[in-house]
């Protein structure tokens, strides 16, 4: 129950559930904890001042304006108010006393808690070079930085996206529908090469360039260069410039866990947790982005997995645990990416792999990906190809064992492979 005391001369408000992070991971634990008929009180302490909305359509649909930001809300206020979930949003947690069972955020207001979980993801990794914050150049993690970077698109007409991942890509393609100049820099020798195999790259790679795209790889962004505050340019290892009026930044997540760590969590790129989303410190659980997990489909091997499917089975795994129904975590990890026509389907993870066999052919626009282990089915890109992602599941979960040439017979459905 909600509770309101007093510590050190500071007024404390207690819940028995604080849930530090409004994102998808938090917001999803609240509505489990609610339908798993949870009666006690529950706190989401977000940083930013929106209620929970979901993040992927801001680098594609939200973006290119296609969705308002009212349809990208995980649930309506009227929910969290009929469901008595305490929305304290705007509000960003700088410390966790676990011993006495509190959080205190950088207003100044102290939060005292039964049960803690941290949920708050990440921030975007910012350029380390000189220039980095400059005006014009930009992130896509939050609503407010895509509604910068849009205020600032009638009067752009170059672009440059440092960062050859999803969220450069996807900005890139739907800045080419606006008619923008696009160059993209990657500091590796193709795009999607910490996430996927050559086959995917090589086609990405020719989609981006058939839409105008200037793709650069294998270089180095040295300055972020600018005039009266402002950029105006790239400057690469070599000395090169290259003209823009803005800049988007794809560098990846920076995990938000520095109160816990300091609070004397195990952890360090994340916050360790157990198969049951627990930290090393008492009554305080971590989910989504910024929990550093043994994942069994990464060998049990220490990894992050920054997906809305993890979010949401972290955040079950957790409701339940937390509603005297333990089970430990094991969903299959998968991920998805919209640029330009295309619809890319991800489950497992391929990190690893030594060999890929590639399904259909790329030049029709709709074939699969199959990338092997040891001989063993371990994930599935799927482009415009939603059959094979959904019967390639079965595949991964069983680490199924099938011969090459019959996983690229497209004659033979996935689902008659799995054994």
């Amino acid at each position: 129950m909600l509770q309101a005391g007093r510590s050190g001369g500071i007024r404390v408000q207690h819940y028995d559930i604080v849930i530090v992070g409004g994102g998808h991971a938090g917001a999803n634990l609240a509505i489990g904890l609610r339908q798993r008929k949870f009666a006690g009180s529950i706190a989401i302490v977000g940083e930013e001042p929106e209620l929970p909305y979901e993040r992927p359509p801001l680098s594609k649909e939200y973006l290119a304006g296609e969705k308002p930001f009212e349809r990208m809300l995980i649930r309506p206020a009227a929910f969290w108010q009929e469901r008595e979930v305490a929305m304290l949003t705007g509000h960003c947690v700088l410390a966790v006393d676990a011993e006495a069972h509190t959080v205190t955020t950088a207003a100044g207001l102290a939060i005292g808690y039964g049960e803690l979980v941290w949920a708050a993801g990440g921030h975007a990794r910012r350029l380390s070079c000189m220039g980095g914050d400059l005006a014009g150049v930009h992130s896509v993690r939050s609503r407010a930085d895509v509604d910068r970077l849009m205020a600032e698109l009638p009067t752009t007409g170059r672009v440059a996206v440092i960062g050859g991942g999803y969220i450069g890509l996807e900005a890139a393609a739907v800045l080419t529908k606006f008619g923008k100049t696009v160059t993209l820099f990657e500091t590796q020798d193709r795009v999607l090469a910490r996430v996927a195999g050559r086959a995917l790259s090589h086609f990405y790679q020719e989609e981006h360039r058939a839409h105008g795209v200037e793709l650069r790889f294998d270089v180095m962004v040295d300055t972020i260069v600018g005039t009266n505050g402002r950029v105006t340019g790239v400057r690469l290892a070599d000395g090169e410039i290259s003209p823009c009026d803005m800049v988007i930044v794809g560098i990846g997540i920076v995990p938000a866990v520095g109160p816990l760590l300091a609070a004397g969590a195990e952890g360090g790129n994340g916050v360790a947790v157990d198969e049951y989303c627990r930290t090393s410190l008492p009554h305080v659980h971590a989910i989504g982005d910024c929990a550093l997990h043994a994942n069994p489909f990464a060998d049990n091997l220490p990894i992050r997995l920054e997906s809305v499917q993890n979010a949401n089975d972290q955040a079950t795994i957790v409701a339940k645990a937390l509603t005297g129904a333990p089970e430990p975590y094991a969903a299959v990890p998968w991920f998805w990416s919209n640029q330009y026509d295309l619809k890319l389907q991800t489950v497992g993870l391929s990190a690893g792999h030594d060999a890929e066999v590639v399904r259909g052919d790329p030049a029709s626009r709709s074939f699969s990906i199959l990338y092997l282990k040891e001989g063993h089915v371990v994930a599935l890109d799927c482009v415009n190809s939603t059959r094979d992602y959904v019967q390639g599941r079965a595949l991964v979960i069983a680490r199924s064992r099938v011969a090459a040439d019959r996983l690229a017979d497209t004659a033979i459905p996935l689902k008659d492979m799995a054994q």
